[in-house]
């Protein structure tokens, strides 16, 4: 049995689960597989961390499955599409599994947010932080009790918000961010923390939208186990995700151009 890390971008994707006539990680993953001859469909034993929503990227999510010796990061990556990295692996017993063995989840949220007050955002933070049902925060029935933690800090005009917990509800993360937004720009006031974790459900116009999907990042999963890097997988990733950040960068300068002559 052997665990992968694997970074991805999200946005061209339908989220982490596989789904019928949409693109998902998944697929991309299990079509790998089926060209390297690994697996005809789901490899045995097969599990993940999480699944991520559709837009959601991911530094260090964590796949484990019965594979041959030879199958590397670097091996892996051969049939997989450059938005999907695998660049670490590490061996684990036969009864490892990627979901359960997992003791804790991180995520990390950049929430453009120029006018924030971070002491409001830190406020609500450790209002929300601890053990708490969130069954307001997530369409989830069940598993709503979380233990969560969450420091925010100010990043010029983004507020940074990491949150860690050992799992984590349906749209959790990204409706913690909206509240907590909310709160730092004066939408809403500090109270609603209180309204939120009551028990009484919030409804219609009081509940809390999730934030947009596409500035959340999968950056961490704890195992007892130890991942070992390798090379070149690790340098095929930072190339592709460098060459997105270049991208951007320039999509960024011809749109502060175009609104520049339009304001």
């Amino acid at each position: 049995m052997r665990a992968f890390r694997v970074a991805y971008d999200g946005r061209p994707f339908y989220g982490f689960q596989r789904q019928p006539d949409v693109p998902t990680i998944e697929d991309a993953m299990f079509d790998a597989l089926r060209a390297l001859g690994v697996a005809d469909t789901v490899p045995e034993g097969y599990a993940a961390a999480g699944r991520t929503d559709a837009g959601v990227s991911a530094l260090s999510q964590t796949v484990a499955f019965e594979c041959p010796d030879w199958l590397t990061p670097s091996a892996f990556n051969s049939e997989l599409p450059k938005s999907i990295r695998a660049w670490a692996s590490a061996e684990v017993v036969p009864e490892f599994h990627a979901t359960h063995d997992a003791y804790y989840r991180e995520y990390i949220y950049h929430c453009y947010a120029p006018t924030a007050n971070l002491a409001l955002a830190k406020d609500a933070s450790g209002r929300l932080s601890g053990e708490n049902d969130f069954h307001n925060l997530t369409p989830d029935e069940d598993g709503t009790v979380r233990d969560l933690d969450i420091h925010v800090l100010q990043d010029g005009d983004y507020l940074v918000f990491t949150l860690r917990a050992g799992g984590f509800a349906r749209n959790l993360v990204r409706r913690v961010v909206s509240l907590v937004h909310g709160i730092a720009v004066g939408d809403a006031p500090m109270e609603k923390v209180e309204r939120v974790l009551s028990a009484k459900p919030l409804q219609g116009p009081e509940g809390v939208p999730p934030a947009p999907a596409h500035p959340l990042l999968l950056a961490d999963v704890g195992y007892d186990c130890e991942f070992e890097i390798e090379e070149d997988a690790a340098e095929s990733a930072e190339s592709v995700f460098r060459d997105m950040r270049i991208e951007q960068r320039t999509r960024s300068r011809v749109a502060r151009e175009i609104t520049s002559h339009l304001e």
